[in-house]
């Protein structure tokens, strides 16, 4: 099992990042908004699990080691794959998924691409009583360089330019504040009002 994974990033898209580590390139695959925060020559560590198929070996990984244990929980859901769990955790905030399990909120999973009404009730009722809910910090607003780079990152992920635009400009209108929200967390909001239309990333 390979745990982490620590060196330079070689290269940087919106599924996956190479990072060279002894001198091997490891192709992993990521959420676009860690794909966004880290770029090529910068030094990056990722919390990664390896997935063992008989014709496919897959690394994903994460930047909080809290994102990598709730994509193990939602692999462990029947119906969901890797590439499900990990479009959840594009959409939602690990706290966010332990709140809609919480409230018993499938909707809030049924707006993540790939999942139907189902598995939405199914992720819901496995992990009921397996998170924790931390304290959510106060809702803040977008920097326009901020929405640049998130409306770069939609347009490179498949969306319409004018579609992405809307669902950033929404999410900033929702939040209503002066500070700049950061980039993963504003493409999350920006790809959960978007729903579940499939990008080239969700179809990988």
């Amino acid at each position: 099992m390979i745990s982490s994974v620590r060196g330079t990033v070689l290269s940087s898209s919106g599924a996956s990042v190479v990072v060279e580590v002894g001198g091997v390139g490891l192709r992993v695959g990521v959420t676009p908004q860690v794909a966004l925060t880290v770029h090529p020559g910068d030094t990056a560590r990722l919390f990664t699990t390896l997935i063992v198929r008989e014709d496919d070996l897959s690394l994903f990984g994460f930047l909080e080691l809290e994102e990598l244990e709730v994509f193990d929980l939602l692999r462990g859901v029947t119906g969901v794959g890797p590439k499900s769990a990990q479009g959840v955790l594009a959409t939602l905030t690990p706290n966010q998924i332990a709140q809609a399990v919480l409230d018993e909120d499938d909707a809030a999973f049924r707006r993540v691409s790939g999942i139907g009404p189902k598995t939405a009730k199914l992720i819901v009722l496995s992990l009921a009583g397996k998170l924790d809910v931390a304290p959510s910090a106060p809702s803040v607003t977008a920097a326009s360089t901020t929405a640049s780079d998130v409306l770069v990152a939609l347009v490179g992920l498949g969306w319409a330019e004018r579609e992405a635009q809307a669902a950033i400009d929404a999410v900033v209108a929702e939040t209503g504040q002066d500070s700049g929200l950061a980039v993963p967390q504003l493409l999350r909001a920006a790809l959960g009002r978007l729903g579940p239309q499939k990008s080239p990333a969700s179809r990988a």
